[in-house]
């Protein structure tokens, strides 16, 4: 007798379509996150790309306002919204 208790009939193939499926779930999931990453990753280039063409306007209008103050808050928005997705 197996530990597992008595062997029914179908029930390896049951264990093995159940562990199939875990696979097929577990490789989805693994995409899934990688194309969320990538998305983020490419939500905070365009982030910075508009926080730069801001900035240049506001220069452009005569509004002054630290660079360095827009890019220091653009990285902080990235990484709250990396932070989101990854929790």
């Amino acid at each position: 007798m197996d530990a597992r208790g008595p062997k029914t009939p179908g029930g390896d193939a049951l264990g093995e379509a159940a562990e199939n499926l875990f696979q097929e779930l577990q490789e989805h999931f693994q995409a899934l996150t990688a194309t969320l990453n990538l998305r983020v990753e490419e939500m905070g280039s365009r982030i910075e790309d508009l926080q730069k063409n801001v900035s240049e306007l506001m220069v452009r209008a005569g509004i002054q306002n630290s660079v360095k103050e827009q890019v220091v808050f653009s990285r902080e928005v990235q990484h709250t919204v990396h932070q989101y997705f990854m929790s």
